[in-house]
């Protein structure tokens, strides 16, 4: 059947794999962990700011879509949280970079998806990289496609075409932006006494 996730549990699954991935260690993950993994400043694209509820309510969409499970027991005093999809979509590593990657920033070239999957999987070059997204969009339920010379999960369904996710703003405060401007009155005024003070000094010699 086809695959739609929403942007949530497109964002969180993209979180289980990639921390399963780059920091085994802490993998897998409590609510918490996963929450702050879904609102990171970096590599993620678009930013989010998620709550526990949201987060949760996606996890119970995915765990009904095989996609993901629920870790309880002594070992831990919290539930801990992981996906499936090894065994949902029976692929490996390098695989599971690739769609961890494209799940979290969206379409991107080859060369953005290599330098990008180097803490999940070390592909030789983009050939590699291509191939992987060749063989997952051939499969009978496609996984990739190529788009406007990128590529792009088909996950959350099948996609038409790429709009780039504009670049964050940032407001300067008024009051900066007074400080800012007589600052540069300053320096302009700086400027001008020094420019006039060379000039004196030159005609002293002429």
């Amino acid at each position: 059947m086809p695959f739609d996730l929403d942007p949530v549990e497109t964002r969180v699954l993209g979180c289980l794999i990639e921390k399963e991935m780059a920091t085994p260690d802490y993998y897998p993950l409590s609510l918490n962990a996963l929450v702050n993994a879904c609102n990171q400043k970096s590599s993620r694209d678009p930013l989010m700011s998620l709550t526990d509820d949201a987060v949760t309510l996606a996890l119970d969409k995915l765990r009904h879509r095989g996609m993901a499970l629920v870790f309880t027991g002594r070992d831990s005093r919290v539930p801990k949280h992981g996906h499936r999809l090894v065994e949902r979509l029976e692929i490996g590593n390098r695989e599971l970079a690739v769609l961890a990657c494209l799940l979290l920033r969206g379409p991107q070239t080859l060369g953005e998806l290599r330098s990008r999957t180097q803490s999940l999987y070390d592909f030789e070059d983009t050939e590699s990289v291509e191939g992987v997204l060749r063989k997952l969009g051939e499969r009978t339920e496609p996984l990739t496609k190529p788009v406007s010379n990128r590529w792009a999960h088909l996950l959350s369904g099948d996609v038409a075409g790429f709009v780039p996710s504009p670049p964050p703003v940032t407001l300067i405060p008024a009051d900066r932006v007074a400080e800012l401007e007589q600052q540069v009155a300053d320096l302009t005024a700086r400027l001008a006494k020094v420019e006039a003070d060379m000039a004196a000094f030159r005609k002293q010699f002429e």
